[in-house]
């Protein structure tokens, strides 16, 4: 028990760090960090990627992805119930609100072809210098991930990369977090 009240601590406190900073000076840190990711080898030798459409508080991701499916596959989680379902993106356009947080996601065919992801872009509340994540704490993220042999990256803001987070079992570990 002690560790989920080590990780509410936690996304207190990163929460309370994500409201002093504006949604312009997001965007400009999102902006290096996305620049970052492009020169990383995995990313170029990428074709399918799976990104996620950013909420406010996360790394802005709606412009990258904008830039990026017209050149590589894009694939973005849709909440269903306590699980995520896989779509291609393919245009803002095909895009609606989501059931539970608001946020768009593709609409069409579910994408399951999970061999073909080469690179899986994952946000998080906090990572730590281990590669360790600890999301919101519903275990969208972990759940999927554990079927997934794909390349992890998380992305988070240098105020999201502690020392060390508390993990369990269930926890997936990234391959590499990138950072401001």
């Amino acid at each position: 028990m002690e560790i989920d009240i080590q990780k509410k601590s936690i996304r207190k406190e990163i929460r309370t760090l994500k409201s002093k900073v504006d949604i312009g000076d997001k965007k400009k840190r999102s902006k290096i960090i996305l620049q970052k990711l492009q020169s990383n080898e995995k990313f170029i030798n990428a074709d399918t990627v799976m990104l996620y459409w950013s909420m406010d508080d996360e790394v802005f991701t709606h412009d990258f992805i904008l830039e990026w499916y017209n050149k590589k596959k894009i694939i973005l989680p849709c909440v269903k119930g306590d699980l995520l379902e896989l779509r291609e993106f393919q245009g803002i356009d095909t895009m609606k609100k989501g059931e539970n947080y608001g946020i768009l996601e593709p609409v069409g065919e579910i994408f399951s072809d999970y061999n073909n992801i080469d690179l899986i872009l994952v946000p998080g509340v906090a990572f730590d210098l281990d590669n360790n994540r600890m999301g919101r704490g519903k275990a969208y993220y972990d759940k999927l991930l554990r079927n997934l042999d794909s390349y992890k990256v998380g992305l988070c803001f240098d105020f999201q990369l502690l020392k060390t987070v508390p993990t369990d079992k269930y926890d997936i570990k990234m391959d590499i977090v990138v950072t401001e």
